[in-house]
């Protein structure tokens, strides 16, 4: 489970040894089966960047990290919260380098299905989300009265409904996993590891519109953006298989975004990534960045892969893609 614990015990390395097992003793056999390969390696300059990719499916960022090992280079990858719901996926996920990412939605289903027992159902999550997002108090009768009105542990942090509203509640915890989190990503910038992001926020074969996060953490660590387009994965790793598949597996890595390319766009220095404030304020400016970013993916694609008309996600919805 990903709670305030889990950031303490997430090691990165700029090595990590469990990738390099991973690619000498699974992944050079299993990948003689597949065709890889990797066009504008020759992009990636000599210093950590952070890597903006498509995701089509569970694995597809194990072909790229397997090609850049054999360069010597390693990944700090962002992972999603219900990555850590398995207690032994969670210790694999914690030995390859990964970051995991406290989402909103995430933190209320878990502490949700703590409290309660079970998923929220579609409106008691829609009314959650609602008064966190908002900063207001949750509507009566919304949702069991023993979510607002007993205390508890959220996630590593006490919650005393005698002391402060649910939603203050959600919101304190937020800023505290978020700080953990900018300090693993700070770490892996300064070991050396680039750090991969997926901008879309879910598995879609479809390019889809991106998220905030990849322009926010970028200016936070003062790192190049480069877009990575994945093709064909999605047929080598089909379902949650672990085994690849018989296909051909292209990534081609676009020409790095300076930062200072975004001119105007790029918040002023001092601002704090993922908090409330700064999204306020910057909001429609990271957003800006973000879909320069995707469109620069989007003409690494082939055409099966790029955006559709509406630039949604044809992948999971609902609660089930929090935990």
């Amino acid at each position: 489970m990903l709670d305030l614990g889990l950031y303490d015990r997430v090691r990165l390395s700029r090595r990590p040894l469990a990738q390099r097992l991973i690619a000498e003793c699974f992944l050079r056999f299993d990948y003689r089966k597949i065709s890889l390969r990797v066009e504008g390696l020759e992009n990636l300059p000599p210093r950590p960047v952070v890597l903006a990719m498509n995701h089509t499916d569970n694995y597809n960022y194990w072909p790229l990290q397997y090609r850049l090992h054999h360069e010597d280079r390693y990944t700090a990858t962002w992972v999603k919260g219900k990555n850590y719901e398995n207690p032994g996926v969670s210790a694999f996920m914690r030995s390859t380098n990964n970051i995991p990412v406290a989402s909103r939605g995430y933190v209320i289903t878990r502490d949700f299905l703590n409290a309660i027992g079970r998923r929220p159902e579609p409106e008691e999550y829609r009314a959650l989300r609602d008064a966190v997002d908002r900063l207001e108090p949750v509507e009566r009768g919304a949702v069991p009265a023993a979510l607002l009105d007993e205390g508890r542990d959220m996630l590593g942090r006490p919650f005393d409904p005698t002391r402060e509203a649910y939603h203050d509640a959600i919101e304190a915890l937020m800023n505290r996993l978020n700080e953990r989190f900018l300090d693993l990503n700070r770490e892996a910038h300064r070991v050396g590891c680039d750090v991969l992001v997926f901008p879309q926020g879910t598995r879609s074969i479809r390019l889809s519109k991106g998220h905030i996060g990849v322009a926010q953490i970028a200016c936070f660590l003062g790192a190049d953006i480069v877009p990575v387009g994945c093709n064909g994965t999605d047929v080598i790793y089909p379902s949650r298989a672990i085994r690849a598949k018989p296909g051909d597996a292209v990534y081609r890595i676009g020409k790095p975004i300076e930062l200072a390319s975004f001119g105007d766009l790029l918040p002023p220095e001092g601002f704090t990534p993922f908090t409330r404030d700064a999204e306020d304020k910057y909001r429609d400016r990271f957003q800006a960045m973000v879909d320069r970013v995707m469109d620069a993916i989007d003409g690494l694609l082939d055409e099966r892969y790029r955006y559709g008309d509406d630039k949604e996600s044809d992948g999971t919805t609902g609660t089930d893609r929090f935990v």
